[in-house]
């Protein structure tokens, strides 16, 4: 049954194709570890620029056509965020992903990274203090991992009180 496969393969599917179909699941397994702990240090520091307004180090991770929605439908893109950053309009005291609930899954040369993250910051002279889940979605491009889409979930906390 096996030679069959290979034969199978070797005439009908692209190399590439055939090598992750035909490769260990111990190599492809451990290719797909490696790649969840890359991302997910990369997705830690986009925040941590974030809180430090780092816009060279949140420039290196968002891809130039990034564009993260917010919780109502806004759509900010790469150079707004990179202004505001510059600017320093929020100063943050958090900007953190709250520990155990950071959750990384690769399909190939894509990525979700889901958590709560917890926001609390001066924006405009007015405080905010939130925990909101999110989503970011990265990209490998030329064997980088990029930032190219967020999406903010609803408010789950707001002023240390949970929402319903």
């Amino acid at each position: 049954m096996t030679t069959l496969l290979h034969r199978l393969a070797a005439r009908t599917l692209a190399p590439a194709l055939m090598f992750s179909l035909l490769s260990p699941p111990t190599a492809m397994a451990a290719s797909a570890d490696a790649d969840r702990a890359a991302v997910a240090a990369i997705d830690t520091a986009y925040q941590a620029a974030v809180k430090r307004n780092d816009h060279a180090a949140m420039a290196l991770i968002l891809a130039d056509d990034m564009v993260l929605i917010g919780s109502a439908g806004q759509v900010v893109g790469r150079e707004q965020l990179l202004a505001e950053a510059r600017k320093g309009s929020v100063v943050y005291e958090q900007q953190d992903e709250l520990p155990g609930t950071q959750t990384v899954r690769v399909w190939g040369d894509t990525a979700v990274v889901t958590a709560l993250l917890w926001v609390k910051c001066t924006y405009a002279g007015k405080p905010i203090d939130r925990k909101l889940w999110f989503s970011d979605t990265y990209v490998r491009v030329r064997g980088q991992w990029r930032y190219v889409l967020g999406q903010v979930g609803a408010t789950v906390e707001k002023d240390g009180v949970a929402l319903p």
